[in-house]
């Protein structure tokens, strides 16, 4: 078991401040795991000499209510395997020191209020295998150095405020099981990139403003369970393949600008259920056979065809009883001379 330290603070509100003249635990130069989460009474900065726990391997500050910028000190820390800083008051950019973390497979940085773009030294950090930057105030673009961390199996971005193209080296990232991207003013065409990453479980990006049609090569992932894409400026029809996607169990395509039949079948719209939503896009309809097979769904969509089914017979209903009105007033006039 690794040396560990482990604190609680509940009701008195504590810094963290010490100097290493002072010894005791904290500064435990063979300290490996330091664990100071969940105390909503621990405020202020990180302090830098945080930097003296040369062998420490887990850091955790998460869910405190920590503010100020990240010490660049921290980025000394060659050992560190895991940095978990979230959910607290960080503001600031990430320090360019980053990239000397060279263990790291493990970041967390998400649910702060850190500003400016995410560092290109980010690429050098070629054993991580978990990234969280969602929810903070990241500007620019995807750093193209993002394609070196072939290791990746997640990457969460989500809200922030990153527009522009994403890197196409990111079809390198080859482990990516889940990637999620929602609420970022991107402004692009759906990256067909995305489906050379067959192993992606969970394709997020959803509230971005994505436009154009949804690459066929979406349809290439075998493996996806969950695919959101609800708010967008998606035109053009569902591709076909979807409908050959096994292992999906949420799809969500609503609230965009889609159009033409469904391509699911009965036993498709069935598995998935309520975990389908297709409502919001006016031009997309249910085909007339999946319909008369009973299927119930609450994908949010009519039956091809029913609109105009129901004006038709409204107007030859119209016209039988215009038709019948002046039968039967001949009939009248005729009776009556």
């Amino acid at each position: 078991m690794s040396p560990g330290l482990i604190l609680c603070f509940t009701h008195t509100k504590t810094t963290l401040s010490a100097s290493p003249n002072r010894g005791g635990a904290f500064f435990d130069s063979s300290l490996q795991q330091l664990s100071l989460r969940s105390n909503p009474a621990l405020v202020g900065p990180i302090p830098p000499q945080i930097s003296f726990l040369k062998s420490l391997e887990i850091l955790t500050l998460s869910q405190n209510r920590l503010s100020g910028r990240i010490p660049v000190e921290i980025f000394s820390l060659n050992s560190l395997v895991h940095l978990d800083l979230s959910y607290n008051m960080l503001t600031g950019p990430v320090p360019i020191q980053l990239g000397n973390l060279n263990n790291l497979q493990g970041l967390d940085l998400s649910y702060n209020s850190l500003t400016g773009p995410i560092p290109g030294t980010i690429g050098r950090l070629g054993m991580l295998q978990k990234l969280d930057l969602s929810s903070n105030s990241f500007i620019g673009t995807i750093p193209y150095s993002i394609e070196k961390l072939t290791l990746l199996t997640f990457m969460a971005l989500s809200n922030n405020k990153l527009r522009g193209s994403i890197p196409k080296g990111i079809l390198k990232l080859q482990s990516l099981q889940y990637f999620i991207m929602d609420d970022n003013p991107m402004y692009i065409p759906l990256p067909a990139e995305f489906g050379k990453l067959v192993k992606l479980q969970e394709l997020r990006l959803s509230n971005s403003c994505y436009s154009g049609t949804i690459p066929p090569s979406f349809s290439l992932l075998v493996n996806l369970s969950t695919l959101s894409l609800q708010n967008n400026r998606l035109t053009g029809k569902i591709p076909e393949g979807f409908s050959s996607l096994s292992r999906i169990y949420h799809l969500n395509l609503s609230g965009n600008l889609l159009g033409g039949v469904i391509p699911f079948n009965a036993s498709f719209l069935k598995r998935l259920g309520r975990n389908l939503d297709l409502s919001g896009n006016p031009g997309l309809c249910l085909s007339p056979s999946e319909a008369y097979n009973n299927v119930k769904s609450g994908s949010g969509v009519g039956v091809c065809g029913t609109g105009s089914l129901i004006k038709k017979s409204q107007a030859a209903a119209h016209g039988l009883s215009k038709l019948f009105f002046l039968f039967a007033t001949l009939v009248f006039h005729v009776m009556h001379h």
